[in-house]
């Protein structure tokens, strides 16, 4: 059996996690747009999910569109970290993937939001024309993103950064 360098265990270990975690964070953000918009008596008509562009939920009947655009990114923080919550409560074994997995969420979705708001694209341009003020917007990014980026603190360890830094095993970075 062909032994794997350490480095392209770690490298291939971290590129899978933040592929997973882009589609991750994508799919929780939509659905937080489909939920909303369910609960709102909306119609949702499509979910786009495609790895390589900005996912989207339309709906064909949106009677509260504030808070269905509102909806992709507070629950797309919110789900993640009670996820992490819930394994840091349970003491598994992967709770510093689930932190590292609700760090990514916020910073995305605080980017997202915030610097969005900077050339009115995507959900931030929407929140806007649906009567968000430019500060709302500014304001999820400054709690979000810090907040991520506190999250991610120590996680590095788990993927085989730093002085601190584990190999994954082959067998993780196969799964």
């Amino acid at each position: 059996m062909q032994r794997f360098p350490e480095n392209t265990l770690i490298a291939v270990h971290i590129v899978a996690t933040l592929v997973i975690c882009w589609l991750g964070m994508m799919a929780i953000h939509e659905a937080g747009h489909v939920l909303a918009g369910w609960s709102t008596g909306g119609s949702v008509s499509k979910v786009v999910l495609h790895p390589l562009a900005i996912s989207r939920t339309d709906l064909s009947h949106n009677p509260r569109p504030w808070i269905v655009v509102w909806g992709g990114p507070l629950f797309g923080t919110a789900l993640p970290a009670v996820l992490w919550l819930i394994a840091r409560g349970l003491k598994l074994p992967a709770e510093p993937w689930f932190r590292f997995f609700a760090g990514f969420c916020w910073i995305a979705n605080g980017a997202y939001i915030g610097f969005g708001s900077l050339d009115r694209i995507g959900d931030a341009g929407d929140m806007l024309r649906h009567g968000s003020e430019i500060w709302d917007l500014w304001l999820f990014g400054a709690i979000t993103i810090p907040a991520g980026l506190w999250l991610w603190h120590g996680t590095g360890r788990y993927f085989g950064l730093g002085r601190e830094g584990k190999t994954p095993s082959r067998q993780l970075v196969l799964i």
